[in-house]
């Protein structure tokens, strides 16, 4: 992926970026992050390590606690997200897919969540319509149009909450675990739509704690440690490679096999059990 250095725009910019719940438990701890235009940016980390509570602060559900975050160059905070014509701005560019579609879920039908995100930013009607549909096609879902979203699939209910954003046509994709629990078909489809929509210029944020998906999106890639922090960037082929760093950031572990008198170590990954060396 050609990001021609410099030139491209910084989208999303975390400056001493920390959160502490209630003021007192650590969530984040001083990230400092720089997601470019057109990118595609893996935060990974062990559960607990702050991946959810770093994506929700960028789509500014949760206000910093100390520190900064910009926006293509614009402050995003509590008082910037009050101003009726930066919060239009943000919102129609930036979408957020939760992990549990269930929480993101709440209309009647499901064409009724494609269009709610549209006509909230007071697009008309008819081109709301047409957005639906147009996504419902893409995604494969034209069938469950008039389904409430508690008799879908796992599966149908994840298209359902990605197409749902997809209608407000961000310019990035905040995604929280978004294979999590889908069986392989739907998360090889996932893998492949999240590439499109790459390929067609949106910018895409995921966290995850697959590595696996990491090594299909080859995404750049930051790693939380389990003291919250960022502890090292870099490109998805050189973070799978340092198996000292994912053991010390709880992604992969070892076992130990005895047999009789001998023990054998080995490193636990289902990445790396599934990687074919070249």
């Amino acid at each position: 992926m050609d990001l021609r250095g410099e030139e491209v725009e910084k989208m999303i910019v975390l400056d001493s970026a920390s959160y502490k719940y209630q003021d007192i438990i650590s969530a984040i701890s001083n990230i400092n992050l720089e997601v470019r235009e057109g990118e595609r940016f893996a935060i990974i980390g062990a559960n607990g390590s702050g991946k959810t509570t770093l994506l929700q602060i960028m789509n500014g559900l949760i206000p910093l606690s100390s520190g900064r975050i910009f926006f293509r160059g614009h402050e995003v905070s509590t008082k910037s997200l009050k101003e009726k014509g930066f919060m239009r701005f943000f919102r129609e560019r930036v979408g957020y897919v939760f992990q549990d579609p269930d929480v993101q879920l709440f209309c009647p039908t499901v064409l009724d969540e494609l269009l709610y995100g549209p006509l909230q930013l007071e697009i008309s009607k008819e081109e709301a319509l047409d957005r639906a549909f147009e996504i419902m096609k893409m995604l494969g879902i034209e069938n469950l149009k008039d389904r409430p979203s508690y008799m879908l699939s796992g599966g149908e209910k994840k298209k359902v909450a990605i197409g749902s954003v997809l209608t407000t046509n961000p310019e990035v994709l905040l995604l929280d675990e978004p294979t999590n629990g889908l069986d392989p078909k739907t998360q090889c489809f996932l893998v492949e739509l999240m590439l499109a929509l790459n390929e067609a210029g949106k910018t895409l944020v995921i966290a995850t704690h697959d590595l696996s998906l990491v090594d299909e999106l080859q995404a750049t890639v930051g790693v939380l440690s389990e003291e919250h922090r960022m502890e090292k960037t870099g490109s998805a082929i050189d973070i799978l490679k340092d198996e000292e760093l994912l053991l010390r950031v709880n992604l992969i572990h070892e076992h130990i096999h005895r047999h009789g008198d001998m023990a054998h170590r080995h490193i636990h990954s289902h990445y790396l059990f599934h990687r074919h060396e070249k």
